[in-house]
C-alpha cells in the first residue's frame, strides 16, 4: 500500500491520501481522543504521540498535530505506519452502527422563509466551495442563516487554519454575495 502526502495551508496539518476510499457517503472529524472512540483508524490515529485531530473525508485523511509536538519529520512516520496498518487489519474506519457527520451533523438554524436562499447557499457549497476545500483536507459544511449572515463550519485542515479567515470572507463570502447580494457576511461557528 502506497500512501501519498500533501500539505495543507494549515502547517499543522497534512493529508494522507491512502489510494481507496475511506468514507463513501459521509466525513467524521474526531478533535480529541474521546470523540475518536467511534472510529478504530481515528483510535489508531490518537495513539500517535502528538496527534490533536483527524478529519476522514472521501478518499483522504487529514491529521492534525498538536503545538510544541516534534515537527512533521517526526511525527509523519508514525501516522504513515498506524494508517497502512489499519487498512491492511480490514478493521471498518467508524465503528459498527456510528454515523459519519453527514448523518449526525446537529441541527442547522434558518427561518423557513427563507428556505429558497438556503437551497441556493447549500447548491453553492456542494458545487463550487466544498470541492476546492477538500483538496486542501478540510470541509466546509452549512450550520445557519439569519438575517443575510450565513454560518459555516470548518472542518479537517480548515479548522484553525490561518487562513481560514481569509478563505471565508474572499471566497466564500464574495462567492455567496455574486449570487445573492442579499448575503451580508459569512461567519465561522
Amino acid at each position: 500500500m502506497f500512501i501519498q502526502t500533501e500539505a495543507t495551508p494549515n502547517p499543522a496539518t497534512l493529508k494522507f491520501l491512502p489510494g481507496r476510499v475511506v468514507l463513501q457517503d459521509s466525513t467524521f472529524e474526531a478533535k480529541n481522543a474521546e470523540s475518536a472512540a467511534r472510529s478504530p483508524l481515528a483510535q489508531r490515529l490518537f495513539d500517535v504521540p502528538g496527534v490533536s485531530g483527524v478529519y476522514f473525508g472521501h478518499d483522504f485523511i487529514s491529521v492534525t498535530k498538536a503545538d510544541g509536538v516534534n515537527e512533521w519529520p517526526q511525527v509523519k512516520p508514525a501516522v504513515l505506519g498506524a494508517i497502512m496498518e489499519h487498512f491492511q487489519s480490514g478493521a471498518p474506519v467508524l465503528g459498527e452502527g456510528v454515523a459519519g457527520a453527514d448523518e449526525d451533523a446537529g441541527e442547522e438554524f434558518y427561518d423557513a422563509a427563507d428556505h429558497d436562499t438556503v437551497v441556493t447557499i447549500k447548491d453553492l457549497l456542494e458545487t463550487r466551495v466544498r470541492p476546492a476545500v477538500a483538496s486542501d483536507g478540510g470541509d466546509i459544511t452549512f450550520r445557519g442563516y439569519k438575517e443575510g449572515v450565513v454560518y459555516l463550519e470548518m472542518k479537517g485542515a480548515c479548522s484553525g487554519c490561518p487562513s481560514s479567515t481569509a478563505t471565508l470572507r474572499q471566497g466564500v463570502q464574495n462567492l455567496f454575495k455574486h449570487f445573492m447580494p442579499h448575503i451580508r457576511e459569512v461567519q465561522a461557528i
